[in-house]
């Protein structure tokens, strides 16, 4: 007997539900995340290794003539799929600054305070190993932190973890990957192009007019950014902070408020009604149910800002796609005499910034913000303030990405993921099982 048409996508829900609550799960991209530096551990230490270093070392042209552009697989994913997630990051940045965390300077100074000790603190560990050596230069990397593994850990913690705490934590790595932004842009690039930069800023220039004129389609968006994209690239400027840069051009504002969108959307929905509703095929005959839902579609469109949307369909093409990419490419390190990279100065520098700084940083600095009266806290605990801290030492892919940029010695860079891996897992542990603990202290009453 054929299925009724009813019948059949409700069998499809039902079998696809379990995926789609895990793709909206939180925690899920850091399992995600997890699995594939587990992969690439497994893989780069196995009978295979050389399959695996081989593979990411293919070489791949994209590009015509002089506009040609010849990386590595491996570089096409640290420049070119990475300047996706930073344009991800640049959104989430825009967004918390116009309406999130970051609006009110009040608020924000509490965040912000933690996140320059969680990236000032750590670089001071780092530098206190590696002062008068070469490998200096990878100050950069205890500074990061993993805002997916990080969220992840705490949707884990359940109730354990108040509204306050994921707010405060995810405002935090915010600021901190503004701090990343930065000091890849200052002190990770290369030689610059003078050519090539006012290309890149004329092409910047074009975005905003694109802004300001209203322009709202995310295809222009997109085939500028990718011409803004290889203008940085060409630069000498780090490619990924395209991303950023494009974000910040990404229109915010809709075109009706929402008092306007219930008043037309009712209009229309009453019209709709009007046809007669009873029989589910009159969708397909009727001219005036299929304007409707035409003119329905173009209301939502114009209630919703050109910002979110681009941030909603980024969200799983990145957590479930580049990241673990990322991962599968960078986090493979030959395990093979790793004992003896614990007395590396890069390694235990590394590990120092993100287990001892982070924590230290995070909640010093925001005590101190607290305690001058410039920042108003939300509502949770110091107990959760320092967990948190612990969190925010989880750098792996930020700390990956900038290690890549700091050495180009594969024993050094192998020194600074063994580090990365070790910090961000003890930091990932004592700040779970600190949030997960009994009571904690209230807070002071808020200064201010």
């Amino acid at each position: 007997m054929a299925a009724t048409p009813s019948s059949s996508p409700a069998l499809i829900q039902r079998v696809l539900r379990p995926f789609h609550q895990f793709a909206h799960t939180e925690s899920s991209g850091g399992m995600v995340l997890l699995a594939c530096t587990a992969v690439a551990l497994i893989w780069a230490n196995s009978p295979w290794a050389d399959s695996y270093f081989h593979l990411w070392e293919f070489p791949l042209a994209i590009g015509v003539a002089d506009a040609e552009i010849r990386l590595s697989l491996h570089a096409w994913i640290n420049d070119g799929l990475m300047a996706v997630f930073f344009l991800l990051v640049g959104l989430e940045i825009k967004r918390e600054v116009l309406v999130g965390e970051l609006a009110s300077l009040k608020r924000a100074a509490f965040p912000i305070a933690a996140a320059a000790g969680g990236m000032v603190v750590p670089a001071l560990f780092y530098v206190a190993f590696n002062v008068g050596t070469p490998e200096l230069h990878g100050w950069g990397i205890p500074m990061a932190t993993d805002i997916a593994f990080a969220l992840g850990i705490l949707a884990m913690l359940g109730s354990r973890a108040p509204l306050g705490l994921k707010i405060f934590l995810a405002a935090l790595a915010i600021v901190d990957d503004i701090g990343a932004v930065l000091v890849i842009a200052l002190f990770y690039s290369g030689t610059l192009s003078t050519t090539a930069l006012l290309a890149a800023g004329g092409l910047l220039v074009l975005l905003i007019a694109c802004n300001a004129a209203g322009i709202r389609h995310s295809a222009v968006y997109s085939v500028l950014g990718v011409l803004l994209w290889y203008a940085v690239h060409e630069s000498g400027i780090h490619a990924t902070v395209a991303g950023v840069l494009l974000a910040m051009t990404i229109p915010a504002r809709t075109r009706i408020d929402p008092a306007e969108f219930l008043e037309r959307g009712r209009a229309i929905l009453d019209e709709f009604a009007q046809t007669g509703v009873s029989d589910a095929e009159n969708v397909l005959t009727s001219p005036a149910q299929q304007e409707a839902i035409h003119a329905l579609e173009s209301v939502a469109e114009d209630a919703q800002a050109p910002l979110l949307k681009m941030e909603d369909k980024l969200h799983g093409v990145v957590a479930f796609g580049i990241m673990p990419l990322f991962a599968l490419a960078n986090a493979g390190v030959v395990l093979a005499g790793a004992g003896s990279a614990f007395g590396s100065p890069v390694t235990l520098g590394v590990i120092a910034g993100l287990v001892l700084g982070k924590p230290i940083g995070v909640t010093l600095f925001a005590w101190a913000a607290w305690r001058m009266g410039i920042a108003s806290i939300p509502a949770i605990t110091w107990r959760q303030v320092h967990g948190a801290g612990w969190l925010a030492g989880i750098g792996f892919t930020m700390s990956l990405f900038i290690a890549g940029l700091a050495f180009e010695s594969p024993l050094t860079l192998d020194a600074a993921k063994i580090g990365i891996l070790a910090g961000s897992l003890v930091a990932g542990t004592v700040g779970w099982v600190l949030l997960r603990g009994g009571p904690a202290p209230r807070m002071a009453p808020e200064r201010g």
